[in-house]
């Protein structure tokens, strides 16, 4: 089938842009315009007409790239076009009249890019994290993937696995004939410095992870603390309701934050205290999980509670800042007890000493996102895989004897099975489903 679908972002714009890939698209230019193919990859202006009619629906650019040398491979056409809703709706109905003609599927573009060679599974995620990067780091993190560095690495490591591999198969096919010395040296030495630079890529504290997804920050403390007001001074806006009555919020409220480029998830949660209301304490539970997974927890008390909880000193752990609020409430130096954490002493309500807190909150941002490696891995699938591969390569080495060939051959191929999955040289039609269902359509 030939797919359609606009590429650029709905709504009304100077420009759109409709994109066009299969091998009915020659037809689609020719219907559209009454006339041959315009010259390859050259803009042309042409005017577009209803279904080989002369009603006019646009005056606009095409751009036609003949197969192979296309985004996706095959044969395909950009139509730009005046970007309102009118003009697309009657494009789309144009070309959804031509035979063997559909609308695309969410990044079905990208998918038959992938499927027809012209990228890597690596590649195709990384476009879709730079549609959706919003901050610079993650900007720059989606193109160093592009430029293909954490592809030849993960291939280079499969490479070297599958050429292991092939010597261990030839001691099972002729088992009569004894592997040269060297060989076996050969083998070991590679499947450990293979497993070696997987472990330490493994150890990386989750850099790129954080970059792609957000550096999670929990806000927890006491019922009236400030909690939600600090959320709302964080994101500029009222992301959650501020109350004098205490236990206001129950469930968790979250808010995206670019923080000097860095991309930050905020999250209020319920007050901590002992309640009976079941409600309530199901909201507290959730709020100590989210505490729990946070990559930093800023545990908010009032400045005139010295006595905060037992749960609460326990998350006063390196990943934590004692937010001490309402300092407007109290007289004279804080307290001592809350002298010997890292604490920043705040008013919400007059404004004080917000700006040391997010000075503080950045320098611990810096200090997650700071790592001296190329990053290599930015999903959970690429760390589970890596994980999956560096268990059979420990198992590999620990096949000493001839009679475990057989199994060591076969912790190989596991190995190199889930390095492929991660570049998509297997067989991963589950997967992608998953993964191209992420992308906007039109890409």
């Amino acid at each position: 089938m030939t797919i359609y679908a606009l590429s650029t972002g709905p709504g009304i714009s100077g420009i759109a842009v409709i994109r066009v890939s299969g091998k009915n698209t020659a037809e689609v230019i020719k219907k559209l315009t009454g006339s041959k193919l315009p010259v390859p990859r050259v803009a042309t202006l042409k005017k577009f007409n209803k279904n080989g009619g002369k009603e006019l629906i646009d005056e606009g650019v095409i751009i036609w790239f003949p197969a192979p040398n296309s985004y996706t491979g095959e044969n395909l056409a950009e139509f730009h076009v005046h970007g309102s809703r009118a003009v697309i709706n009657a494009m789309h109905s144009a070309i959804s009249k031509i035979k063997n003609c559909r609308l695309a599927e969410p990044g079905e573009f990208t998918k038959r890019a992938f499927q027809n060679g012209k990228i890597n599974l690596l590649k195709a995620e990384s476009i879709a994290d730079l549609i959706s990067s919003e901050t610079e780091i993650q900007r720059k993190q989606a193109l160093k993937i592009m430029s293909g560095k954490s592809a030849d690495k993960f291939n280079s490591w499969r490479e070297k696995l599958l050429k292991i591999l092939s010597h261990v198969e030839a001691k099972i096919d002729f088992p009569d004939e004894g592997l040269p010395k060297k060989i076996i040296t050969e083998v070991q030495k590679t499947s450990n410095t293979v497993l070696t630079e997987i472990k330490k890529t493994l150890d990386d504290q989750n850099v790129g992870e954080r970059i792609r997804e957000g550096f999670k920050i929990a806000i927890i403390g006491p019922p009236n603390s400030g909690k939600s007001s600090l959320l709302n001074y964080l994101s500029k806006r009222d992301a959650a309701i501020v109350s004098e009555i205490a236990g206001t919020t129950r469930d968790v409220i979250e808010t995206h934050l670019n923080l000097d480029g860095y991309p930050v998830i905020v999250s209020d949660t319920a007050g901590i205290r002992s309640s009976k209301n079941e409600i309530e304490k199901k909201g507290i539970k959730i709020a100590l999980k989210r505490a729990g997974d946070a990559d930093l927890r800023l545990v908010i008390v009032s400045a005139k509670n010295v006595d905060f909880t037992g749960v609460l000193k326990g998350l006063l752990t390196k990943n934590a800042i004692l937010v001490v609020n309402k300092s407007d409430l109290i007289k004279g130096k804080l307290n001592s007890k809350f002298k010997k954490y890292e604490n920043v002493l705040i008013s919400i309500k007059k404004d004080s000493n917000l700006n040391k807190l997010i000075t503080k909150i950045k320098s611990k941002l810096k200090n997650k996102f700071t790592t001296a490696e190329d990053i290599l891995i930015t999903r959970e699938r690429h760390r589970q895989n890596l994980k999956n591969c560096a268990q059979h390569l420990e198992k590999f080495q620990k096949k000493k004897s001839a009679q475990d060939f057989d199994k060591a051959a076969e912790d190989l191929r596991l190995a190199t099975r889930h390095l492929g999955m991660i570049v998509g040289k297997v067989d991963v039609e589950e997967l992608l489903g998953s993964i191209f269902n992420d992308f906007c359509i039109g890409k």
